[in-house]
């Protein structure tokens, strides 16, 4: 087991969302019938990578987890991170309802 650092240690909500990523990357996998070592060939690094990935393990560089996804034919889904933005589109939003005079005209 590894130590902890600064740089491994995450807030306990994205440990728990990365756990379930894990899970769901899992359960892609065996619905699909195949073995860990089918998609760390075809993602192109080791079985113990895809354990990892599948655990949801912070220190695995978000590469291996494109190349899974890639692996299991799940490569899109990584548009759908911040597609909405639902705080961002409404904090725009108040910025746009501002009042605003307007220009002089001569």
């Amino acid at each position: 087991m590894t130590k902890a650092t600064k740089g491994t240690l995450l807030p306990r909500k994205l440990t728990a969302n990365l756990a379930i990523v894990g899970e769901q990357i899992k359960l892609a996998r065996l619905r699909r019938n195949l073995s860990l070592a089918q998609i760390a060939e075809r993602a192109t690094c080791s079985e113990l990578s895809v354990i990892r990935v599948e655990k949801g393990s912070a220190t695995v560089a978000i590469g291996i987890y494109l190349r899974v996804l890639y692996a299991l034919q799940l490569d899109e889904d990584i548009l759908l991170i911040a597609q909405k933005d639902e705080i961002g589109r409404s904090l725009q939003d108040l910025s746009l309802k501002q009042r605003r005079r307007a220009s002089k005209r001569d």
